[in-house]
């Protein structure tokens, strides 16, 4: 199967940088709207066959223009939702309580599921809600399958999913609003990232823009 994980876009907390992962969440702002709008041009080339978002208002809305020039359902999911926040909602993502967020979700990604986001869930719960949606869109057949979900989750689940990324690759590259992580395998195979934000992902991990680690969320 080939997967396009894809991050939602713009959002009045994303400009504010605060990490907002509650649900039903903010909308879009204008940028975040003319983003989802280019979201079916940019991926003219793909043969999306099944449509996936997540239970955040948000990554439906950046669905809406993919899914009306395919003509597709958009099934939601709350198994590809952020990574839930917990008692850091709302803090500035580059805070020194805000920067815990995404060490958290970074050592999950290298395998200690029995740690919590403060308040929040565990690296074992998150990773099962997120599988349990990938299985379940392999299992439906589709070839090709777009999920629009969210920056901090895509990038924990490509680092500890895909063969060819690691944590320090996932961690040190961001995710601008709907950019594009492209790979292929399956559940039972196992997965290898093709593209991340556009640029090839090479066997040591290498390519792709680099941005400040640590910082991409919601």
């Amino acid at each position: 199967m080939r997967l396009l994980l894809v991050r939602h876009g713009q959002t009045p907390t994303n400009v504010d940088f605060l990490l907002d992962t509650a649900v039903p969440g903010p909308g879009l702002t204008a940028l975040g709207e003319q983003q989802a709008a280019r979201l079916p041009a940019a991926l003219a080339d793909e043969d999306v066959e099944a449509l996936y978002a997540s239970t955040l208002v948000r990554t439906q809305l950046t669905a809406a223009p993919l899914a009306a020039a395919r003509g597709l359902d958009v099934t939601v999911r709350d198994g590809i939702r952020e990574i839930s926040a917990g008692d850091l909602e709302l803090l500035p993502g580059d805070s020194p309580l805000g920067e815990r967020y995404m060490r958290t979700v970074f050592a999950w990604a290298a395998g200690d599921l029995e740690l919590r986001m403060p308040g929040g869930e565990s690296g074992t719960e998150a990773f099962a809600r997120y599988d349990s949606v990938v299985a379940e869109a392999a299992d439906s057949g589709a070839g090709t399958v777009a999920m629009i979900s969210h920056g901090a989750a895509i990038r924990m689940w490509a680092a500890a999913r895909a063969d060819n990324v690691d944590v320090s690759f996932a961690a040190a590259h961001r995710l601008e609003n709907t950019g594009v992580v492209i790979l292929e395998g399956t559940p039972a195979d196992g997965w290898k990232a093709l593209t991340w934000a556009g640029a090839t992902v090479t066997p040591a991990g290498e390519g792709g823009p680099t941005g400040r680690p640590l910082d991409e969320t919601g």
